[in-house]
Formats: structure tokens, C-alpha cells, sequence
């Protein structure tokens, strides 16, 4: 750190002046214009001896990759500005990044403070370490994980070498969290991750994205028989019993594997089918690995396209959340919306929900879907009321797979503490068929779901299971009449004894029914008489946006929004009721 001109050294400074910087808090150097160090404060004696700095250069004192930085520091301050570089000084133990700002001193040098940045770079290596790992385990969150993915995909399209993402689930974890409480599952958690640290190599990437299910990066894996190899030490790792609390527990794994290229070429895609092949691990006996399989019919060469353009559509936010009102048949007030998932394609337009939430089943991705829309129907919800000034409800179906998955509750307890929304202004929506093909687990899981406050819905109601008794043992709060037993009424006296049946036994249940697929005043004028309040359907409104539902919200008379709504619409252009996902 020199100038080109030589300068003549002032006088010496006043004693009271360095006298002043040794009580600096930072490391201040007084330096003459061929940059020797003149006065060095005390603070600098963290760096080395204090009289040895003096008559060294400042240069000499910074890391050599940083020379180039410093060299231009004198000029500007010579010339009257004030130079800021950070740069590392050396130190005995290690180099410590400073923060320097060069001024001039008199006619005869310079005058350079430095803060030291140690503190600083440490916290936001803390915050960056936060933002990228899970608070529980240490291990990488969701985040990170997908970086680590996309970093492998490059490495393997170079290497032409396949690898494998497994998603590990432990079986048994909400018997822990319910049985012994959440302190004791957090145990296990960490035991877990640690356990499995232990049995993957230093190259694979161990992640936990939520709840009891860690994602494994496994680079160069990808034949059968080192998926089975590197799955099996998983299994192990697991299977061993688990010391809580002076209690000794059994968990047990189950494991789902999706290889690239094999199954999926990009990270989004590979987590879901490993996801969903975890699923199907868990669905048929658990303690066991399945590797990711297309359905048994074979996909068509349409849906491979549509599957691709699916998960695209997640990273670039084309899914959208439409809602239909749900209204008093004597009032035509509204008293809440059924939301509804819609996908709008950036060239073909909207994809009719039959033709993608078969796949999104399929493949795994209603549970990332699902999930969303629960959370993100809750906030609507309260911008809904905001506009209404009054309390309203959301009704949100609730997909088979989501249902059955062990991070359900775990969703749905999100999406209330987020939005802030009271469990009872939340209505779920379940078709019968999900109840009953595993009755055991429905009763435990709605039961868990009514001590959230939320209501229960039989979507459909009446194209399912004949069985009744699941009224009389699950929390059930609201029967949905299916479009089905409405559209010939009021002409038809078998859907009219149907309608009456059903009214009559959700009277002396106390539940409350909502008739789908109103579409004319006669049938709206028939359920309203025979004593059913709630309605909904293309006659008091179709799926709309939400800015659409907030106009019609603050609409004085809703009757004239809605007929401009359907003003066009005939009943026999009526597309079929609309499948529905998580939301």
C-alpha cells in the first residue's frame, strides 16, 4: 500500500490524539503515505504485538488475495474520499475479515479504522445454516434438498451415471407423539436422523421435510440390486428399538424410491414418486421398500406429456383455487364456498380437474397440492370475511391419499395456526368411499379432526357405501346430497324419496345437508320446502376467482350477481360436476 509520490512527514501527532485511539473500540492504524504504520491502537494487539506493527506496511499485514483489493484504497482517500474495502487480516490463529475505511489524515498519511466482521459473518452464516436445515434434527430441510437434487441431476447427465431419491417414513411415529407426547417423538426424530446418518455414505444427502419423513440422495444408485442394498441398511437402522423416557419402543420404516432418469428428470418430480412410492409401501404392509411404478394399466402416451407440463405447473404457480357459494335457500344469502382446485395451462388453457387429479393421485403430488390449497383456502377465507363483515365457512375436499397420509393432521394443523381461522368455520369433505376402506383409521383420524373443531362432510352423499352405521360412530356434521338425486327434481319421485329420506335422517341426527347441483328456481323452490337450508350449484353461482367471490360478497343483492354469472350458461351445456382435490 504505497502512493507514487513520496510526501514529507508532518510534524509528530499531538500525544492526546493517539492517546484518544488507543481507546477505540475498533483496530485503528495511523499510516504516513508510503502505507508504514505509524501508530497502531491497542484493540490491533488481538492481531499481534503492538510494536512490532509499527514500521510494517499495512499490505503486509492483509491476505495476499486481497493485495488487489487494498491497492486502490490510498489514492481515493488522498484525493480527499474515503476508500471502504473488507478485507482478511492476518492473525496467529486464523484470518479475521475486516471492514476498513482509509481517510486521510493531514497532509502527511492516512488514517484506517477497521470493524471486525467476525461477529457479523458468523450470524448470518447462522441465519443461512437456519434458513437451509431443520431445527429439530440439524439435517437439510426441504430447501437445501432440492439443491442437493438439482447439483446430482448436473453431475449425472456429465457422468451418465443414474441416481436414486429414497423417502423414508417411520410407521409408527404418531403412536409415540400420541402415547408418550411430543417431547418423546422429538427423541425419536433425532435418533432416527441420526441412525441414519450413520448408514449412508459421505456423498448422499440425508434431508427431513417434515413431520416423521427424511428424503436420502443416493448418487451412482440406481440398479436393483444397489437400491436393495443401500434400502435394506435403512430398514435396519430403523427396525432396532428406540430407548424414550425409560420406555423401550418399536417404530419401524417403510421406504419409497424413484430413480433418474428412470422415473423423473427433475427434483420436484423425484420427491413426489418417491413419496408416492412410500405411500404404496405403507399401504401394503409397511417395513418394506417399493420402487416407484406407473399404474398397473400402463399411462398413455398423453398423460406422460400432461405429468411433465403437472409438476412444471407447481414451480411456476399455474394451480389456482376457485370458489362456489354456498347459499340459504330462503335468504339467497351467502353462508360460505366450496373451494376447488383449477389448473390454467400457458397454452392449451384450463385442464378439466378429471383429467389431472387422477395423476396427481397417482403420482404423488395431491399431497404437495393438497397441502397448499388447505392453507391457502384458511386465508381466503378471512379476506372472505372481511369483506362480508360477518362470519362465513370454507368447505375443502379432502382427497383419498391425503386422508390416509400419517402428516395429515400435521397439514391441517398448519393451515389453522397460519390463517389464525377457528377450527369450526373449517368444513373437510370426505367421500364415503374414503371412510370405509379403513374404518378403523377414519374413526381415529376424524376424531382428531373434530377435536380441531373442523366439521366433517360426506361428500357425495349416497353414491358410496350403503352402510349407515359410520353416522352414528364418526363426528360427522354435514351430508352433502349429490348432484346425481337433484338435476331431475322436481319431476322424479324416486329422487324426491331419496331427497326426503335423506333430509328426514339428517333431522333426527342433527346434521346439517347441503343440496348439490342446483341448477333451476323449481329446485331450489323443492329442497328449500322440504326443509333443506343450504344449496349450491350453477343457479346461485358457478366456481369463481376469488376477487369475483369478494364482489359478490359486497354485492347489495346478490340475485342480480348471480344471474349476470350463469346469464349464459344453460343447463344443457352443465359440464359434470367438477372432480375435486384437497382444496
Amino acid at each position: 500500500m504505497q502512493s507514487s509520490t513520496a510526501i514529507a512527514l508532518q510534524p509528530d501527532v499531538p500525544p492526546a490524539f493517539d492517546a484518544l485511539l488507543e481507546e477505540a473500540g475498533d483496530v485503528v492504524f495511523r499510516v504516513d503515505a508510503r502505507g508504514v504504520i505509524r501508530f497502531a491502537s491497542r484493540r490491533s494487539a488481538a492481531l499481534t504485538d503492538v510494536p512490532k506493527l509499527r514500521g510494517r506496511t499495512l499490505r503486509s499485514l492483509v491476505c495476499e488475495s486481497d493485495h488487489e483489493r487494498l491497492a486502490g484504497a490510498p489514492g481515493t482517500a488522498l484525493g480527499g474520499g474515503l476508500a471502504c474495502v473488507n478485507v482478511r487480516l492476518r492473525a496467529p490463529d486464523t484470518d479475521i475479515p475486516f471492514a476498513l475505511r482509509v481517510s486521510s489524515f493531514a497532509a502527511d498519511g492516512l488514517l484506517v479504522v477497521g470493524r471486525d466482521l467476525s461477529a457479523q459473518h458468523a450470524s448470518e452464516e447462522c441465519l443461512r445454516h437456519m434458513a437451509t436445515h431443520d431445527a429439530l434434527t440439524d439435517l437439510p430441510n426441504r430447501l437445501l434438498l432440492s439443491d442437493r437434487i438439482r447439483t446430482t441431476i448436473a453431475h449425472a447427465r456429465r457422468t451418465g451415471l443414474g441416481f436414486a431419491v429414497a423417502a423414508v417414513g417411520l410407521d409408527n411415529f404418531k403412536k409415540v407423539n400420541d402415547g408418550l407426547g411430543h417431547p418423546a417423538g422429538d427423541t425419536v426424530l433425532r435418533t432416527a436422523a441420526a441412525r441414519l446418518r450413520r448408514v449412508l455414505r459421505d456423498s448422499d444427502t440425508l434431508a427431513r421435510i417434515g413431520g416423521d419423513e427424511f428424503v436420502a440422495v443416493l448418487p451412482g444408485t440406481f440398479n436393483e440390486a444397489q437400491i436393495r442394498l443401500v434400502t435394506g441398511r435403512l430398514l435396519a437402522a430403523l427396525q432396532a428399538p428406540f430407548e424414550v423416557e425409560q420406555h423401550t419402543v418399536y417404530v419401524g420404516a417403510s421406504v419409497g424410491v424413484a430413480v433418474y432418469p428412470l422415473h423423473a428428470e427433475d427434483e420436484i418430480r423425484l420427491v413426489a414418486l418417491a413419496d408416492a412410492a412410500l405411500s404404496r409401501a405403507k399401504e401394503t404392509g409397511k417395513a418394506r421398500c417399493v420402487v416407484y411404478t406407473p399404474r398397473a394399466s400402463g399411462p398413455t402416451e398423453d398423460d406422460i406429456s400432461l405429468e411433465a407440463a403437472m409438476f412444471k405447473a407447481v414451480r411456476e404457480g399455474e394451480f389456482m383455487l376457485y370458489y362456489q357459494p354456498i347459499v340459504d335457500a330462503a335468504t339467497r344469502e351467502i353462508e360460505g364456498f366450496e373451494t376447488l382446485m383449477r389448473w390454467k395451462h400457458p397454452t392449451i388453457g384450463m385442464v378439466p380437474p378429471a383429467r389431472f387429479i387422477p395423476l396427481a393421485e397417482a403420482n404423488g403430488l395431491i399431497n404437495l397440492l393438497g397441502a397448499w390449497a388447505l392453507k391457502a383456502a384458511c386465508v381466503q377465507l378471512r379476506h372472505f370475511e372481511d369483506a362480508a363483515r360477518r362470519p362465513l365457512y370454507i368447505s375443502v375436499n379432502i382427497s383419498p391419499r391425503q386422508f390416509r397420509s400419517d402428516k395429515f393432521l400435521d397439514v391441517l394443523d398448519d393451515a389453522l395456526a397460519y390463517s389464525g381461522l377457528p377450527g369450526e368455520r373449517l368444513v373437510l369433505e370426505i367421500t364415503e368411499g374414503t371412510l370405509m376402506t379403513d374404518p378403523v383409521h377414519a374413526e381415529a383420524i376424524l376424531g382428531k379432526m373434530a377435536e380441531r373443531r373442523a366439521r366433517i362432510a360426506i361428500d357425495d352423499f349416497g353414491t358410496g357405501y350403503s352402510s349407515l352405521a359410520y353416522l352414528k360412530n364418526f363426528p360427522i356434521s354435514v351430508l352433502k346430497i349429490d348432484r346425481a338425486f337433484i338435476r331431475d327434481l322436481p319431476g322424479s319421485q324416486k329422487d324426491g324419496a331419496i331427497c326426503n329420506a335423506v333430509l328426514d335422517l339428517a333431522r333426527h341426527l342433527s346434521l346439517s345437508v347441503v343440496a348439490e347441483g342446483v341448477e333451476t328456481e323449481e329446485q331450489m323452490q323443492y329442497m328449500g320446502e322440504r326443509g333443506c337450508r343450504y344449496v349450491q350449484g350453477y343457479l346461485t353461482g358457478k366456481p369463481m376467482a376469488a376477487n369475483v367471490a369478494v364482489a359478490a360478497l359486497t354485492e347489495r343483492h346478490y340475485r342480480d350477481v348471480i344471474r349476470d354469472v350463469r346469464k349464459d350458461v344453460t343447463r344443457d351445456a352443465m359440464p359434470e360436476k367438477p372432480q375435486r382435490v384437497a382444496g
